[in-house]
């Protein structure tokens, strides 16, 4: 039996008052005065016996009337289940995520992650709808709407539990934005059926700050969908993790004698003194001496760790692992030394490199070597190989067809029109007759003012923070009349709608014709920040690669050159893939180590962990709200809601019920019996016998 109103139960106390009333022994009133005492002092008369409990029916009685009383005003009820069934439009429909990001395999986040997951599968009611799915990188989808439904209601709950105890963490970041979007549009999409239950996503995540959410700013979230967040909790805090800084960090243009690593420490850790280096062969031990680091809580330390080379083996160690972390799914990167390739770029001119007014001063200059690439600036002949030729001086007639016949295969030529007298070899290279060109009347300087920011040349720029060309002036420029030019496309013009830049294919290759010098005595071009960007645009227009990328992520996309199609891939665990011919992307890059695509010694590949899962201190709650997410503010929200529907269900009950009633009539008996026990008690009793006179 269960009470609606159970503080009045305290009202049953008072059934002492009756046992307290029995206990009491009432002296007699009648009084005799004897003239012989009237001198003594007064005193109590004493007491032979002990009070003892009298008439033990009659208390029983009076103590029923109270109890009986505490009870009807209690208002009690059965609890049990309501006869009335729930409609099925009622049904609430659930996308339960789990993440199964790699910072989710710390020491018991999992195993709390699918406790919590199957708890809320198991509290669910046979009308309410769940899909299951865990996310990483991707979403993956376990148990689906139409699954669910399919299945018996007795057999879902062991479905779920079984498709989620089949699963375990991955090595993949935690994209949290896009899960919850994803999860969003699944509700929403309801196949023309009308839904009017509440729709609910239940996120169980660790929600380190590695994160990425931003993909829910700017969301317009469906009508009636709300977000319930379940932070699971890690019992070690403290966490350290390595990430490898590449060229583009540094900016070291020499040749490496060392590889540098980040160490980073997260904002809850208790550690701060580490060892970094190269791993031995079992991937656990150092090869060499390693490095101490100290790093506080919340702060990274870059660390050089010198190269190494197996004299045994011959090879370069590929590993630099972390050591004196409680956790370790992030303490190692692996290496892959990056190859230098070489590229040329032919110069057609006969000014001095040493020269500040001419281009090839500059273009000597704009191409910096990486340990990824090296750009030489050649003079001389056509007759030796390079990427891209740069033409700024009428050249001889044959030299010119040669670099036509080049450029038919497919080579890129580049003509820089710093005057006039480059027209007629233009005009060979266009195989064209002649080229009408002209000095143009500049009127103080001309700018750009149109430019085909579609054109993969100028695509770099497209970007709103880079596509003012307007501070670059022009004091000079050759006029050119584009009909001249069969099939030329203009990529830019100046101001007066001249063109400033022309791309002309001839069969395989193509021509650009740049129709002003980047010298400081034509324009600003060499100068400004645009220069070096269009240059390099130049010469992958050229079709000029740098080398195959050496280091990814996990989860990301290789793409495989022209002949690795059909090849084995040798994963980190030791197994072997094998490609369909003709394949263009290897995307199975499913955790950290060192893959080798084809026969040793084949291209290596380095797949490291993603170093946003380093960052495993926890987010705030309130970012996801920041960022538009309806947000249910777990537990409070959750319990006012829960109690809200068990205090409105008691009521019900108690109101079907009614067992008050049934009470009070009880009481009214009770009290009924008393009255008549009371008075036939008050009758047998003797009376006092009164004294002669």
């Amino acid at each position: 039996m269960n009470f609606l109103a159970p503080l009045f139960l305290l009202g049953g106390l008072a059934v002492a008052l009756p046992v307290i009333f029995h206990l009491i022994r009432r002296t007699t009133r009648e009084r005799k005065s004897f003239s012989s005492l009237m001198f003594l002092m007064p005193s109590p008369p004493r007491l032979t016996r002990r009070s003892r409990l009298e008439h033990l029916l009659l208390l029983l009685l009076r103590c029923g009337v109270l109890g009986l009383l505490a009870l009807g005003f209690a208002r009690p009820y059965f609890k049990k289940a309501l006869d009335i069934a729930q409609p099925s439009g009622t049904a609430k429909r659930t996308v339960l995520l789990v993440d199964s990001s790699a910072s989710m395999r710390r020491a018991n986040l999992w195993a709390d992650a699918r406790a919590r997951a199957e708890s809320i599968i198991r509290d669910a009611s046979p009308v309410d709808q769940i899909a299951l799915m865990t996310f990483d990188r991707q979403i993956h989808e376990l148990v689906n709407f139409d699954e669910w439904n399919r299945t018996p209601a007795g057999e879902r709950v062991a479905l779920a539990v079984r498709k989620l105890s089949e699963t375990s963490p991955g090595w993949s970041s935690t994209h949290l934005g896009e899960a919850i979007i994803n999860a969003a549009e699944t509700l929403a999409d309801t196949r023309g059926n009308a839904v009017t239950g509440p729709r609910q996503i239940i996120v169980i995540s660790d929600l380190q700050e590695g994160s990425r959410v931003e993909q829910l700013q700017g969301y317009e979230w469906p009508k009636g969908i709300e977000v319930s967040v379940e932070p699971i909790k890690a019992r070690r805090v403290s966490n350290a993790g390595l990430q490898l800084v590449t060229e583009t960090d540094d900016g070291s243009t020499k040749e490496a004698t060392s590889v540098r690593v980040r160490l980073a420490n997260s904002a809850d850790s208790k550690m701060d003194q580490f060892k970094v280096g190269w791993a031995a062969a079992d991937g656990r031990t150092f090869a060499a001496q390693p490095i101490n680091v100290y790093a506080p809580a919340g702060q990274s330390r870059i660390v050089a760790i010198p190269l190494i080379t197996n004299a045994l083996a011959g090879i370069k160690a590929d590993r630099i692992i972390l050591q004196g972390d409680e956790e370790d799914f992030d303490n190692a990167v692996y290496v892959i030394p990056p190859q230098q390739s070489t590229m040329s770029v032919l110069y057609l001119g006969a000014e001095s490199e040493k020269d500040p007014h001419q281009p090839l001063y500059f273009l000597q200059r704009a191409f910096q070597e990486t340990r990824r690439t090296a750009v030489r600036v050649v003079q001389g002949g056509t007759n030796q190989a390079w990427s891209l030729a740069v033409v700024t001086e009428a050249i001889s007639d044959s030299a010119a067809k040669s670099l036509h016949d080049d450029v038919a295969t497919g080579k890129t030529v580049l003509c820089v029109m710093k005057d006039g007298h480059i027209a007629s070899t233009v005009a060979r290279l266009l195989g064209t007759e002649r080229l009408n060109t002209r000095e143009a009347q500049v009127h103080n300087y001309a700018m750009l003012a149109e430019i085909d920011f579609r054109h993969p040349l100028f695509a770099p720029f497209a970007d709103p923070r880079f596509s003012d060309f307007t501070k670059i002036h022009f004091w000079k420029y050759r006029k050119v009349d584009a009909r001249d030019l069969p099939n030329a496309r203009t990529l830019a013009k100046f101001e007066s709608g001249d063109p400033a830049l022309l791309e002309v294919p001839v069969a395989k290759g193509k021509v650009f014709v740049l129709t002003s010098g980047w010298q400081p005595e034509d324009s600003q071009l060499a100068l400004s920040t645009k220069f070096v960007p269009l240059l390099y645009a130049f010469l992958e227009e050229s079709g000029a690669v740098a080398p195959p990328a050496a280091q990814f992520y996990v989860g990301d996309n290789v793409p495989l050159g022209p002949n690795e199609g059909g090849s084995v891939v040798h994963t980190p665990d030791g197994s072997e893939l094998r490609l369909s011919p003709g394949e263009a992307i290897f995307s199975e890059t499913m955790a950290p180590g060192i893959y080798t695509l084809g026969a040793e010694p084949g291209r290596r590949l380095a797949v490291n962990l993603d170093a946003a899962e380093s960052r495993t201190a926890p987010m705030p709650l309130d970012e996801l709200e920041r960022l538009g997410a309806p947000i249910i503010h777990q537990p409070t929200v959750a319990a006012h809601e829960a109690e809200r529907k068990v205090r409105l269900r008691s009521t019900e009950l108690e109101e079907r019920q009614k067992l008050w009633r049934w009470f009070l009539l009880g009481t009214l008996g009770v009290l009924l019996a008393e009255t008549w026990l009371a008075g036939r008690t008050t009758r047998k009793l003797p009376t006092p016998e009164g004294s002669t006179a």
